[in-house]
């Protein structure tokens, strides 16, 4: 019998196929809940469109079905990237869908069904409050979560804590990164999906009771770190 911290708790995780999601579900099986992935990639899971409302209620009732309550819900599913220049008005329509209105709506269809100490995470990015350029549709998506979290944290007061994070640059092909990428991050490497799915376990235990409506930016410390040409190794070129 599994002895995790989560034994007995239901974990729902959308894009949780692979990368940071794929992270995420493997740290709650490793400590004991049972867990619902939903993805558009074919595989042992629900496989669904998130963007698509038919799917996510055909999801939703999956799990109700087999779980018959939710404790845990982790909203991390990727919207496309693409720039002002290219970016179509379908794809920044998709972008959205997937990276604000799925988590909205999902999160709206569980509800009822959310067990005491229930605990909403959504995905957010570093690109919520920074860019580069032609990432319109990503940096959107992510910008929105980040807002749609304080807010649901306000209405879900009572009902569930709602929390998000904001990953930075995180490897998820396990390659071995060296050189000016790693130094360049204050903690001296590139993320890997574990640093994610760790706060995201933290996130829904009782150790973060008190904490609701917050993103939490996991980046290494490269938002913090200030950019000035010729200075500590960095040098603007056109």
């Amino acid at each position: 019998m599994n002895q995790g911290i989560f034994a007995g708790k239901t974990a729902v995780i959308t894009g949780g196929a692979h990368g940071i999601g794929r992270a995420i579900a493997d740290a709650f099986l490793r400590e004991g809940a049972a867990v619902h992935i939903i993805d558009i990639q074919p595989g042992d899971w629900f496989v669904g469109d998130v963007s698509r409302k038919e799917d996510l209620e055909r999801f939703a009732a999956d799990v109700i079905e087999k779980s018959g309550q939710v404790d845990y819900l982790i909203n991390n599913a990727l919207p496309l990237m693409k720039g002002i220049d290219d970016c179509t008005w379908e794809e920044f329509s998709y972008a959205l869908a997937v990276g604000v209105t799925a988590p909205f709506y999902l999160t709206k269809l569980l509800m009822p069904h959310f067990a005491p100490g229930a605990s909403v995470i959504n995905i957010a990015s570093s690109r919520d409050h920074m860019s580069q350029p032609q990432t319109e549709s990503y940096t959107a998506a992510k910008g929105g979560i980040a807002a749609l979290t304080h807010a649901m944290a306000v209405s879900l007061a009572g009902k569930a804590r709602v929390n998000s994070i904001s990953p930075g640059w995180i490897d998820t092909t396990g390659s071995d990164i060296t050189g000016p990428d790693t130094a360049q991050q204050p903690v001296g490497r590139v993320g890997k999906p574990e640093d994610i799915a760790e706060m995201a376990l933290f996130l829904c235990s009782d150790k973060a009771g008190f904490i609701t409506g917050e993103n939490i930016c996991i980046d290494g410390g490269m938002t913090r770190l200030m950019i000035y040409h010729g200075e500590h190794g960095w040098n603007y070129a056109e």
